[in-house]
């Protein structure tokens, strides 16, 4: 069976995306903290799709009572999750987690995920909006394959701090997350990916809105 899996869900609104809520079919869906800009569409799509969401606790009972999402996981910070694709586990990130209505949205968080295909592996690490903090020096023991942080500062760690996030947890690739969308979190993705190969180890990968990168590569 194939699983899709959708973070953060902010289409519809977003000036950035190609594509809107009601074009993604996603299986599960992961809710790192309760941001309008990360959660705006979570619910639209999951009550939709029928998909699991996962979260904190907080969030996923927001989901549930607020707004009708039949399934969501609530979890707290370094709790593992069994799924059908292998496992994940929810992280601790330094950010805010007030809810759009102004609900308490618990703690904010990012997700490590754990891909097992029959004798093969890759771990995944979304760290969510994050300032840099030293505990991500631990998450290097489980071998990130893929690292996925942001850039954007003023909201979250900037380019600078995430060079340092990139050299403590080791990952194999590394993705951007969280610039452009709007002026004040602008940033020069390329000039990011020359220093992530000056600096680390890593192998930078820039996409464009709508393209693709394969965990295999």
């Amino acid at each position: 069976m194939q699983y899709r899996l959708l973070i953060d869900p902010f289409l519809d609104d977003n000036p950035a995306a190609t594509a809107k809520a009601a074009d993604v079919t996603p299986t599960h869906i992961f809710v790192s903290h309760g941001h309008f800009d990360h959660i705006a569409d979570a619910s639209a799509i999951a009550i939709r799709t029928d998909a699991m969401v996962f979260s904190n606790f907080e969030i996923a009972n927001w989901l549930q009572t607020k707004h009708g999402v039949k399934h969501a996981l609530g979890m707290n910070l370094g709790g593992n999750a069994k799924t059908p694709f292998g496992s994940v586990q929810l992280i601790q990130a330094i950010h805010s987690s007030g809810l759009p209505d102004g609900s308490y949205g618990g703690t904010a968080g990012g997700f490590l995920f754990r891909f097992v295909h029959e004798n093969s592996s890759h771990n995944l690490y979304y760290t969510g909006d994050t300032a840099l903090f030293s505990d991500m020096k631990l998450v290097a023991k489980h071998r990130v394959d893929t690292l996925i942080l942001p850039i954007g500062d003023l909201f979250t760690m900037g380019p600078e701090d995430s060079i340092d996030a990139i050299q403590w947890i080791g990952p194999k690739h590394v993705l951007p997350s969280h610039f452009n969308t709007w002026p004040p979190i602008a940033q020069d993705s390329q000039a990011w990916a020359a220093k992530v190969r000056e600096s680390t180890s890593a192998n930078p990968i820039t996409l464009a809105v709508g393209k693709s990168f394969s965990l295999d590569a």
